[in-house]
């Protein structure tokens, strides 16, 4: 019975301070800004977040971060960002449905019978 007690409470133990993240620390560190506006910076913590970046300043980034969601899933995000705007790439976002075949059908249609315009007069 203590046996049964002592590996329950460790147990115990072990989930509370995986649960409890604001004991966290750095792991790795490092940050380079160039003369010509260029960056980059990585960072890693004990409680296993990994992000990275690099980018031109103001005109485009491109990175990544990994760390595991509190329901366990592991989150690996990537993006990029620049004047096409942010794009998140990543196997938990959510993605459109797919275009119904009447859709697609109707919008093939429209392209093969483009609409003559008309002019009228004022």
């Amino acid at each position: 019975m203590a046996t049964q007690a002592l590996i329950i409470s460790m147990f115990l133990v072990a989930v509370i301070r995986a649960a409890d993240e604001s004991q966290a620390e750095i792991t790795r560190y490092r940050n380079e800004i160039k003369e010509d506006g260029s960056y980059s910076w990585e960072y890693g913590t004990s409680n296993g977040i990994d992000a990275q970046e690099s980018g031109l300043g103001g005109a485009s980034a491109a990175g990544s971060v990994k760390y595991t969601a509190p329901d366990g899933t592991p989150i690996e995000l990537e993006y990029t960002a620049d004047e096409n705007g942010y794009q998140p790439r990543g196997a938990h976002l959510p993605t459109p449905p797919p275009i119904p075949d009447y859709i697609l059908k109707a919008l093939a249609y429209i392209e093969a019978h483009p609409f003559t315009r008309i002019q009228l007069k004022k």
